[in-house]
């Protein structure tokens, strides 16, 4: 009679058998048998076992039942740690791969970056400049001449800006020519204390929740930074990552959303939250002589700003608006056209000013042109790129060519396009490159007429006008598009992943846009100065 199986702890003859399993190369089945395997049963420890094993349950021969119960003794509990080992090994294997999985999914899920929230400032009134302001700051500048006075106004007509935009109070109280410090620090912290402030309320986040702090003013770096002026004034942890980014131009907030996701990624897998401040100090930049490459700012660059706050954490995505799929930068500096597009210098009197070239739009598309070349394959479905790619080969092979069928269908892969509002000529510029309609440009224009050019945080004007107007539905895809001195050109994609519904700095006044006319209504009024001619007329 076969003797009960049973688990007896493991002597020494046991610890033998496994040592002689582990080190037999032989794994052959019960039917295979060693020629000196019949002078001891246990001469080949891994044949007997798996003989054993085959025997026991599976056959109805059993070989067990012949060997003496000491024998079967010892191979059956060989038998059963052999078995035991190969599941152990088995769940180990196993295990180790779960855990790489999860950690891989836990690590690409906590590199993603959400935009939680986002805030545009809206200055007080009293800082608001319409033509008439403008026109009366222009008689009672003492060191402007007629001619560079007159081309300021015929520029502001034609400039698309409206009657609502925003100065610093230094420069509607016409001390422009000789600013202070402290003008410039107002401008700020009036900024930081309005936007930033608002932004934590909404998103009920507090200030020591920041890990990432990335501020990008490019005109006006104090010591110390505007960044730990941000620190200081909200009492962020004293690990806070604070970045301060000047020179950059207009284009510097994707560059600091790029660096905000990056610095997050950097902390993976620990789930990171980033603030992104966004705006221009215009007092202590305000030409105030008559070069008028230089005075070409006075008609596009106003008061305004942005805050957001991104995330890698999952916890939050939930209550994130969108997600950000792609950042594509292109920098073009090493053209010496493009180089001198924006530059800040001194004019023959040596006062400073920021200057604008004539050659700005056409560069733009340059740069454009080349971000969209590596932006393309990135977001554009297979068949868009496939008819583009049979585009190019009909003209190399047949010699024909056509301009149409060669432009790339951005709408097929994007369903919204939140455009720089640089100017005019840019938009329209953009406008024809893309083959957009003008239901699609009609954010940046608006954007333009209400607030001007607000530098690197009127993207985000943009946005919220889309938002206020009630575009922006879940799975939308909006390519973000800003260009900038150096010259540079970011592109990102960010896709709408919560309901967007909010009117922010639009509230009170997005039901009257877009207006009958973008028209200056001053313009008969100051019509008799397009009687002069000037370089720039």
């Amino acid at each position: 009679m076969i003797p009960k199986l049973y688990w007896p702890v493991a002597s020494q003859q046991h610890l033998r058998v496994l040592r002689w399993l582990s080190s037999s190369p032989s794994l052959s089945g019960p039917n295979s048998e060693p020629a000196n395997s019949q002078r001891h049963p246990l001469h080949s420890p891994v044949a007997n076992a798996h003989r054993f094993i085959h025997s026991f349950f599976f056959s109805s021969e059993s070989y067990a039942a012949n060997l003496p119960p000491k024998q079967f003794r010892a191979l059956a509990t060989t038998s059963a740690t052999y078995l035991m080992m190969e599941l152990i090994s088995s769940l180990v294997v196993l295990l180790v791969a779960a855990s790489f999985a999860m950690a891989a999914a836990s690590r690409r899920r906590r590199s993603r970056c959400y935009l939680v929230d986002y805030v545009c400032y809206k200055p007080p009134d009293d800082r608001k400049v319409s033509t008439e302001t403008f026109s009366a700051m222009v008689e009672r500048h003492q060191r402007l001449n007629d001619p560079a006075g007159r081309f300021l106004l015929r520029v502001v007509l034609r400039s698309g800006l409206g009657e609502h935009t925003y100065c610093p109070r230094s420069i509607v109280a016409s001390r422009g020519d000789s600013p202070t410090l402290q003008d410039a620090h107002d401008e700020m912290d009036a900024f930081f204390q309005d936007a930033v402030a608002e932004l934590f309320a909404r998103t009920r986040l507090q200030a020591r929740d920041v890990d990432v702090l990335v501020v990008n003013v490019s005109t006006f770096y104090p010591a110390p930074s505007l960044a730990s002026r941000i620190v200081h004034r909200y009492g962020m942890r004293e690990d806070v990552a604070a970045y301060n980014l000047s020179g950059m131009g207009c284009s510097a907030v994707l560059v600091a959303v790029d660096l905000a996701r990056n610095a997050m990624r950097a902390r993976a897998p620990r789930p990171a939250v980033a603030l992104v401040v966004s705006a221009e100090s215009i007092a202590p930049n305000w030409y105030s002589g008559n070069d008028k490459s230089l005075l070409l700012g006075h008609c596009l660059f106003r008061c305004g700003g942005s805050a957001a706050l991104l995330t890698s954490d999952p916890a939050l995505r939930g209550r994130a608006k969108m997600e950000l799929r792609r950042v594509v930068r292109t920098n073009v500096a090493a053209d010496d056209d493009a180089y001198s597009t924006i530059v800040q210098r001194e004019d023959a009197d040596g006062i400073v000013g920021i200057g604008l070239s004539r050659s700005l739009p056409k560069v733009a598309v340059r740069a454009f042109a080349a971000n969209l070349k590596r932006l393309a394959p990135r977001v554009l479905p297979v068949g868009e790129l496939a008819r583009y790619a049979a585009a190019v080969a009909c003209e190399t092979l047949l010699r024909r060519r056509s301009a149409a069928a060669k432009k790339i269908n951005f709408k097929a892969g994007v369903d919204h396009f939140c455009l720089h509002p640089g100017g005019a000529a840019v938009i329209d510029a953009v406008k024809r490159n893309l083959r957009l309609e003008e239901h699609d440009v009609e954010p940046s224009r608006m954007t333009l007429h209400r607030w001007g050019n607000t530098s690197a945080s009127s993207v985000w004007y943009v946005l919220s006008y889309m938002e206020a107007k009630g575009r922006l539905k879940r799975g939308d895809k909006v390519l973000m598009v800003t260009f900038g001195s150096g010259f540079k050109c970011n592109s990102s994609v960010w896709e709408v992943t919560g309901d967007m519904a909010d009117k922010g700095a639009w509230a009170d006044c997005i039901d009257g846009y877009p207006p009958e006319s973008l028209a200056n209504p001053y313009m008969d009024k100051f019509g008799w100065i397009n009687q002069v001619n000037g370089e720039y007329a």
